[in-house]
């Protein structure tokens, strides 16, 4: 180190920092390059708005999957969300500190769990009780939504238990000192300051659930149809191109690439919104 000097460090770290960057540029720039040229020679609107995906009769219409990721997502925060912020504040407010210890440790293993084991409990265990509950195939939105929902547990708990031990201890005795129970003070004090590392927990955990393809794939039925329910089998963007770009070819190659912009394209928007949101609450405060 000596030899190189502090510089020569310097420019080491921020051409390690700025190599994330351009790869993220170059993957972009890849997707982008490939798919673009599609979407404009075959038509935005006929891509993104046709209900008929039928490679091998050159149809490439994606309406029913952009719906179907879109209901899945919200289906899995609504698991997730609630019940991950829940039992952050539980574990961080209301549980003994040895015993936070043990267990957000044990939750945050959840993440190592490959999404193959979470998608074969689902086919085995889930999909047949909600077939022999509500009727319909099983292997549906609401399989995929519950699945994607305990997938992103870890990540929601995880952050927002952070987030909330972060809160200063004075925050909690002025309140209490006011009169205030423990109750009213994690709902009314606690959790309004930790607010914007929980979103961002949430943002995480939505990230994860846009993202997520295997679990998806065998669960969610695979059927190219916009949902009627919740019980109907459906189609991602994520699943689409894992379970056809082995075999595609020319445009229905194209296409999925095309897929794989949009993709990108809805969780950059996701995410800009999320964040958007944070800000205005910071401002607020």
């Amino acid at each position: 180190m000596k030899l190189i000097g502090d510089k020569g460090v310097k420019r080491i770290l921020t051409g390690i920092a700025f190599s994330a960057i351009s790869a993220l540029l170059l993957i972009a720039l890849f997707i982008l390059s490939e798919g673009l040229p599609f979407m404009f020679r075959y038509g935005l609107k006929d891509f993104l708005f046709s209900s008929e995906w039928n490679p091998q009769a050159g149809r490439f219409g994606i309406f029913p999957m952009i719906v179907s990721s879109l209901w899945v997502t919200l289906g899995a925060m609504a698991v997730g969300a609630p019940l991950g912020v829940a039992g952050a504040v539980f574990l961080a407010e209301f549980v003994p500190r040895p015993v936070m210890r043990v267990v957000k440790p044990t939750i945050e293993l959840l993440a190592g769990i490959p999404s193959v084991v979470y998608g074969f409990i689902g086919v085995m265990v889930l999909a047949p009780l909600i077939r022999a509950t509500f009727g319909g195939p099983g292997l549906s939105l609401l399989a995929a939504s519950i699945i994607l929902g305990v997938m992103i547990l870890p990540t929601v708990i995880s952050i927002s238990i952070d987030s909330i031990l972060a809160v200063p201890q004075s925050y909690r005795e002025g309140s209490l000192a006011l009169g205030a129970t423990t109750w009213q003070t994690v709902r009314m004090v606690t959790v309004p300051a930790a607010r914007s590392g929980i979103i961002a927990s949430v943002i995480l955990g939505m990230g994860r659930a846009v993202g997520e393809t295997m679990a998806v794939i065998m669960v969610a039925g695979n059927a190219v149809r916009l949902p009627g329910s919740a019980l109907d089998s459906v189609r991602t963007l994520t699943a689409n191109i894992a379970l056809e770009m082995g075999y595609a070819t020319g445009m229905h190659r194209q296409a999925l690439f095309a897929t794989g912009v949009v993709l990108f394209l809805m969780i950059m928007a996701l995410n800009t919104a999320a964040g958007m949101a944070i800000r205005k609450r910071a401002v607020k405060k």
